[in-house]
């Protein structure tokens, strides 16, 4: 076997021998509820990753009780811990946030800073060696209120995502 052969031959089990360190994922609940994120999360170590993403308020969502005329527009970032090791995928812990620009696009005009922090404790599994599939509950605290429209004050935090682990 020519020495090109042998590593073409190894090479699908150094490949397999690695774990995904890096995740990008959406989020079908907030997307329901009129919040779309992408997530693009990387693996630092065993026990810690950090996620960057955009954040949007496109539409009113399907728990909205009647139209809600305001938009926004920001970033989204969290980190998680892994107390049992093998980040990014099993038992973690996590606090993130969203800064966004909110605005009204009907009536009086009106913007103003909104967003909100969370804590929440949850699960990934990583399926196939790709398939992400995340979940998680805590408290969040909502400022995201803009001519007595949106919300503010204490909520449950609900987390679930889906997407590819690389």
């Amino acid at each position: 076997m020519t020495p090109l052969l042998a590593l073409f031959a190894l090479l699908p089990s150094a490949v397999a021998a690695d774990a995904p360190r890096w995740t990008v994922t959406v989020d079908p609940l907030t997307y329901a509820i009129g919040y779309p994120h992408l997530q693009i999360e990387r693996a630092f170590g065993d026990h810690a990753s950090v996620y960057v993403g955009p954040h949007f308020r496109l539409y009113d969502g399907i728990l909205t009780e009647g139209h809600e005329p305001y938009r926004g527009a920001g970033v989204e970032a969290g980190a998680r811990w892994f107390p049992w090791g093998a980040a990014p995928e099993g038992a973690w812990l996590m606090g993130r946030t969203v800064v966004a620009q909110i605005w009204t696009t009907e009536g009086p005009e009106a913007q103003e800073l909104g967003g909100y922090a969370s804590a929440l404790a949850g699960y990934t599994g990583i399926v196939g060696g790709f398939l992400v599939l995340s979940g998680g509950a805590g408290f969040n605290y909502l400022y995201y209120d803009i001519a007595g429209m949106g919300a503010s004050g204490p909520f449950i935090a609900l987390h679930t995502n889906v997407g590819v682990a690389f």
